[in-house]
């Protein structure tokens, strides 16, 4: 049987204005199958996405959808959560809006580990505005901001998640969809910030320019550089260099919901309870 994809998309938006054979759509598409075997009502879905390529997603869907400001989809969609904790909010961003602009926000969103999803779709370059440096692009590669060849360090987006404390963290590519699903169901599940990147393709503005003609080109070096989890466990480092592992990287169960303690301080200011004190939550400085 068909998915009904018509159910959770704007079909006033469509076509949508993604370049042909650009990974944008896959995602989308992996994301409503999921919200579908979920079972989450649509009204009870807040997709807030930022500016960029990535950006049009929340113009596609039909969801409560929130186009902000470059790299402010977190500073959005806390607002949101905290003030319907009953939502389920996911934020789409790209690899310049998440980790550039809004790396702060992206830090802070999970420190607090507030419970939402964040999808980060890294395609490895500023793709909508003509091929600048991201955090992401890898080194040598060219830029029409560094056209000698990339010498920043890159991000690595799960690092960064991780080590600020989110409690769930997967990276997926968009050639597998049927698997980028299951683990989007996952970080949307979990209860926590989840952050989920999804390596894509941007053959127009780092493929082609960088000795990647087309899209399957672009797809094959992806999936070159990418391997499962359990696979990339057992290499060497020196095996490991120039390797993002896939799969869910971090899933902490225990770890204090923001929305959570926000609730315990409200009932602080509604004269409810007396204060707060360390002992309250589990986690520990």
């Amino acid at each position: 049987m068909a998915f009904n994809y018509e159910k959770y998309l704007r079909l006033s938006k469509m076509p949508t204005l993604w370049c042909w054979g650009c990974g944008d759509g896959v995602i989308l598409k992996a994301f409503v199958r999921a919200i579908e075997k979920m079972g989450v009502n649509q009204n009870d879905v807040c997709v807030v996405s930022g500016i960029g390529c990535s950006g049009r997603f929340s113009s596609y869907v039909d969801f409560n959808t929130v186009h902000t400001t470059h790299g402010r989809t977190i500073a959005y969609a806390t607002g949101i959560k905290l003030a319907r904790p009953d939502k389920m909010v996911v934020c789409v961003a790209g690899d310049g809006d998440a980790l550039a602009i809004g790396g702060n926000h992206t830090i802070h969103g999970c420190r607090r580990n507030i419970d939402m999803t964040m999808i980060v779709i890294n395609n490895f370059i500023y793709g909508l505005t003509n091929s600048q440096t991201s955090p992401t692009t890898p080194k040598g590669m060219w830029t029409v901001s560094q056209k000698a060849g990339n010498i920043d360090p890159t991000f690595d987006t799960c690092d960064l998640a991780i080590a600020a404390g989110a409690s769930f963290v997967a990276r997926e590519s968009m050639l597998d969809p049927k698997k980028l699903e299951k683990v989007l169901i996952k970080a949307m599940e979990h209860k926590g910030f989840s952050m989920m990147e999804v390596l894509s393709n941007c053959h127009i503005n780092l493929g082609r320019k960088n000795k990647m003609v087309s899209a399957m080109e672009n797809l094959e070096w992806i999936d070159s550089i990418t391997t499962p989890k359990k696979k990339y466990d057992t290499l060497t480092p020196e095996e490991q260099l120039n390797l993002l592992p896939t799969g869910i990287l971090k899933q902490d169960l225990e770890a204090d919901e923001y929305c959570d303690m926000y609730a315990e301080i409200q009932k602080v200011h509604q004269g409810l309870r007396k204060t707060i004190s360390q002992d309250d939550f589990a986690k520990k400085i």
